[in-house]
């Protein structure tokens, strides 16, 4: 397959996580403590949750789990700026 192609597929999937933990973030902020019964962030948190498995599998116990959201986002935000960078340069290649 194209490495641009697959790029920019890693770049989209990685912005739809990211704009989905901005969402729940912001829908938390608003709805305050009722947040689990708001079906608007349940779908965040479905459409976040595999991004936040596997940020809470890579990161050490002592990690408290009500963080790892936000290391899951930073996380993200270098995932997405490394495939810009990789993306850039396969264009500049071409």
């Amino acid at each position: 397959m194209d490495p641009e192609f697959l790029l920019r597929a890693a770049k989209a999937l990685i912005e739809v996580a990211g704009f989905a933990y901005l969402g729940q973030a912001i829908v938390g902020l608003f709805s305050g403590a009722g947040r689990d019964q708001n079906v608007v962030y349940q779908i965040f948190r479905i459409v976040t949750s595999p991004v936040t498995r596997a940020t809470r599998f890579l990161m050490p116990a002592f990690i408290p789990d009500r963080h790892i959201p936000f290391v899951a986002f930073g996380l993200l935000l270098w995932a997405w700026i490394l495939t810009l960078v990789a993306l850039a340069n396969v264009v500049r290649g071409a």
